[in-house]
């Protein structure tokens, strides 16, 4: 069952116990856009408990604040995990009071959705439909602010971002997503408490940063970011390009921000998470390694600055407490980017280690929009487009010729050494110096021979 089927079914079966039922927030909002939603959330008179005794394999992740998951699940499936799709079915509720900036102190259940729509954060994240009637309920005032592209906060803005800081970028993110501009009073409340968003856990900052990365919106994302002073708060490095000239030959089209930005504004919608964080941070090494021209004939420098940014890009990845798994990948890619422009003269040995490394598809991404946001030259990008399809997978990562049991077996005693021989064989064998055992073994003795052998 999908997520909108199972979300009518949820509506039907609280109708036909008398309870009212609609669908809320921002799947009614994408529907009126023609979007296609990414989930969907009921809203209800019905408290939990009687939501859950109506579905008995319901979730109970969140009963206290008056949420309730239901989950698709046939009766043969574990009731602890979700199926194929989820719905979160919330109470109408009032909220009071939000001490530690999230989560309300205290929830009182309502009776009306239209109280229960004053404590969602933007007006067009607070609009109702009814699945039986197609009827959309609307007391903020959503649909017109859809209709005019207006982000707007519901009743007042400062109020609103008391309740939960982490509003302020998803403020940002509507607005770059949807291309709508934010209402005057949410702007000014946003820019009066963008230092505040440090006490949002950095987890969730991290999260909404990502979606604002991956929406399709990331240039004017983070162009909103700087303008409402969120941006030095919770990427202060990232703050730190604007002004950073470098020189003009190789990149006419202005500063470390400049670039960056350009770089975002040709990210795919939908690109990994990792590869936008990639793009976002592969500079992140030229603001404290500037150096200025020096003489007539000088020139900017960043010396050491791939060292540097792949330091820092790591340590704003563990700040952010991504996966070690990503923290590798995004490092990575700051790590090599600049080895693009060698690979015409690279060996063939490090051509294929080159290519070798894990998800290239997102380094090669990353070059093509480095090069299209700054000289604009694609002869790099397109030698190794032409060398992957022109070279067969088993020539660039042929089977090992020996093992370290072989080495064993030839005398060897096991250490160091194994690896310095293993990876010469290896090397010779990409270079297309050698392709069997045999080959192998005769190279071994060339060069190491007599072998060092167990007494």
């Amino acid at each position: 069952m999908k997520s909108r089927e199972l979300a009518y079914h949820i509506c039907r079966v609280l109708r036909e116990a008398g309870y009212q039922a609609y669908l809320v927030g921002g799947c009614v909002r994408d529907i009126l856009l023609e979007r296609e939603p990414a989930d969907y959330d009921v809203a209800t008179d019905a408290t939990p408990d009687r939501v859950q005794e109506l579905f008995p394999r319901s979730l109970d992740v969140g009963a206290q604040f008056g949420v309730v998951i239901v989950t698709d699940l046939s009766p043969t499936d574990d009731p602890e995990t979700p199926g194929s799709a989820q719905v979160e079915v919330a109470t109408f509720r009032t909220d009071r009071g939000y001490s530690d900036g999230r989560h309300p102190d205290r929830v009182e259940y309502a009776e009306s959705p239209a109280e229960d729509v004053e404590r969602r954060d933007f007006t067009i994240n607070a609009l109702l439909l009814d699945p039986q009637t197609n009827q959309v309920l609307d007391f903020v005032g959503g649909r017109d602010d859809l209709r005019a592209g207006i982000i707007r906060a519901i009743g007042r803005p400062e109020a609103r971002f008391g309740e939960d800081k982490l509003r302020m970028i998803r403020a940002v993110r509507f607005a770059a997503r949807f291309g709508y501009a934010i209402e005057t009073a949410t702007w000014d409340a946003i820019v009066k408490l963008a230092p505040e968003i440090r006490q949002v856990s950095i987890e969730r900052v991290r999260d909404e940063l990502t979606k604002i990365l991956t929406e399709g919106a990331a240039r004017r994302g983070f162009e909103l970011l700087d303008q409402s002073g969120l941006l030095p708060q919770v990427l202060p490095e990232i703050a730190s390009m604007k002004g950073v000239e470098q020189p003009p030959q190789f990149h006419p089209e202005g500063d470390v921000w400049t670039h960056t930005l350009l770089m975002l504004e040709k990210l795919p919608v939908a690109s990994a998470a990792t590869l936008a964080w990639g793009v976002l941070l592969h500079d992140v090494g030229k603001p404290p390694t500037f150096t200025p021209p020096v003489g007539p004939q000088g020139r900017i420098r960043f010396d050491e600055h791939v060292e540097v940014g792949t330091r820092m890009a790591e340590e704003i990845c563990r700040r952010l407490r991504f996966s070690n798994e990503d923290i590798e990948q995004i490092a990575a890619l700051v790590a090599n980017h600049l080895r693009f422009k060698d690979v015409a003269q690279m060996k063939p040995s490090t051509l294929k280690r080159f290519v070798r490394l894990p998800s290239f598809e997102e380094h090669l991404e990353l070059h093509r929009l480095d090069c299209l946001s700054s000289h604009g030259h694609l002869e790099n990008y397109d030698f190794v487009r032409r060398f992957l399809a022109e070279t067969p997978p088993e020539e660039v990562r042929p089977p090992r010729l020996l093992s370290g049991d072989d080495l064993k077996a030839l005398g060897f005693i096991p250490g160091p050494e194994f690896k310095e021989i293993l990876d010469a064989i290896e090397e010779a064998q990409l270079n297309g110096k050698l392709s069997s055992r045999e080959d192998a073994i005769a190279l071994i003795e060339q060069s190491y021979s007599p072998p060092a052998r167990k007494p």
